[in-house]
């Protein structure tokens, strides 16, 4: 314990970044974490609907998991590999390909990349304009892809495109499904495309999130994702999937795009695919774009080999067979109920999102960033999202018990009352 505990939050005002963030929100000292729940240095328990912004979906501490880690670190396993063949790497491609792509008919290469998840997606970039020989990325409004450099260019929030202090380039934008109104985006994209005087650059690819987590729980279409996918092949470039927050079992598939007509070139993956929390971002490659050359994109860290031992438990226990991602659905409409009534109680207010991976839209960011801030005094983490944080964004474990997710959602429906009554005093 910090000799300090009197003021156990002292040493991170002190000496921790400015860039320091959720923890301005939640401003208390953790201790423990398990399944839903997170417990500060008082003994206060709280309710997690963060789950590590989607790094989490299996929970905290899932113990299968845990006893597998602590199994491998005590028998002297392998802690830092590089890229070298380990039994932990073999064990995990092994279920990944067998009860992941395998079934979904995909033959995709997996390349292990730096654990970041904007790691990923600056490998993707790369390795399209290197299949192409082309430099334009297409992107969409809203997007969030990362803050290095590269995925930076792709990411559209302004706040974090800012940061850079240098232009960004490479990226061409263009709206996101139902981003204009009466706008069918799909269409705006093919036709610039097509015409020689459109102004868009031959693209190396075409880049999306099937669900935009940071950019306001913004769900495109069937219809959109699939068409973008067609525009992508009919002009000689890769359709890229961010899957990086709407993956493993998010929006109620594995993957986001599973029930959509795509097969996607390229898929980033990061924050829940160690199934634990641990930093782990891979790439899934199209066999025939697996084209870098050896170390072409390396890192030291890429491939971490305790994140491959909880990612292997986390695929055999939860997508083994059909039964997880039926509890999913039946928890997706728990969640839209729920969510659905919340929003009733705020005029102009709507849900966003699909599968579990809903918010709630607000319409501003002051009132929901009030609510968030009222949930967590109530005992209950939640975020916002959006472009003026005006979601209020529920990323709860996949795993968190029907129970425990009606005692959030009644806590988050208190700090709604609490929050618009306190509006409606001020205002009198």
């Amino acid at each position: 314990m910090p000799k300090d505990m009197a003021q156990p939050i002292s040493i991170f005002k002190r000496r921790e970044s400015e860039a320091r963030s959720y923890c301005r929100g939640f401003s208390k000292l953790f201790t423990q974490a398990r399944g839903s729940e997170l417990f500060d240095v008082d003994g206060n328990r709280y309710i997690d609907f963060l789950a590590g912004c989607s790094s989490l979906n299996y929970g905290h501490n899932d113990p299968d998991m845990k006893a597998a880690l602590i199994e491998h670190i005590a028998g002297d396993g392998i802690a830092h590999g590089l890229d070298l063949h380990t039994d932990a790497k073999g064990g995990f491609l092994s279920a990944f390909e067998e009860h992941i792509l395998a079934p979904r008919g995909m033959d995709h290469k997996v390349m292990f990349t730096g654990p970041t998840g904007a790691n990923a997606v600056e490998a993707a970039m790369k390795l399209a304009r290197k299949v192409t020989g082309r430099t334009n990325i297409i992107a969409f409004t809203n997007g969030f892809h990362g803050v290095t450099m590269g995925a930076l260019a792709a990411t559209g929030n302004g706040y974090h495109r800012g940061g850079a202090g240098i232009d960004k380039h490479g990226v061409t934008r263009m709206p996101y499904d139902g981003y204009a109104e009466g706008v069918d985006s799909a269409a705006l994209l093919e036709q610039m495309l097509a015409d020689p005087s459109g102004g868009i650059d031959a693209p190396a690819a075409i880049m999306m999130e099937t669900v935009q987590g940071e950019g306001g729980l913004n769900a495109a279409s069937r219809e959109f994702v699939e068409r973008v996918a067609r525009i992508a092949r009919d002009n000689g470039a890769l359709f890229i999937v961010d899957d990086i927050q709407a993956g493993c079992g998010r929006t109620g598939t594995f993957f986001s795009f599973e029930e959509m007509d795509v097969q996607p070139d390229i898929v980033t993956m990061a924050k829940s695919a160690s199934g634990f929390g641990l930093p782990f971002a891979m790439v899934l490659i199209r066999p025939e774009h697996d084209i870098f050359g050896p170390a072409e994109h390396n890192g030291t860290f890429r491939g971490n080999t305790h994140a491959f031992v909880t990612a292997r438990v986390a695929i055999e226990k939860f997508w083994r067979d059909g039964a997880f991602q039926r509890e999913l659905a039946d928890k997706a409409v728990l969640m839209t109920t729920a969510l659905s009534e919340i929003a009733e109680m705020i005029p102009g207010a709507y849900l966003k999102g699909r599968g579990l991976m809903q918010g709630v839209d607000v319409g501003s960011g002051e009132l929901a960033s009030k609510i968030c801030a009222r949930a967590f005094e109530l005992g209950l983490v939640i975020e916002t999202s959006g472009p003026n944080d005006e979601v209020v964004k529920v990323l709860a474990p996949l795993t968190t018990p029907n129970e425990l997710f009606r005692e959030g959602y009644a806590i988050l429906a208190d700090a709604v009352r609490d929050t618009m009554k306190s509006a409606k005093l001020a205002a009198e």
